[in-house]
């Protein structure tokens, strides 16, 4: 089985350019929050638009998409 992909925090012009690079995301996350790192499992590939997976979660969580 495949990882999945998984795109956080974006938002504009760089989901364009992370799709020439990673190909269509298996989920979109747009908060670095519980819910992304909870669903993001071991051998996963998580792209962050901007920030890292240490920074800190948002204080609140966001209903995430997942792509068909």
């Amino acid at each position: 089985m495949r990882p999945a992909v998984h795109f956080i925090r974006f938002r504009g012009e760089e989901y364009h350019s992370a799709l020439r690079v990673w190909g269509r995301p298996d989920f979109i996350h747009r908060l670095w929050d519980a819910n992304a790192k909870r669903e993001i499992a071991p051998g996963d590939i998580a792209i962050f638009a901007r920030g890292i997976d240490q920074d800190p979660l948002a204080p609140f969580s966001f209903n995430d998409s997942a792509v068909l």
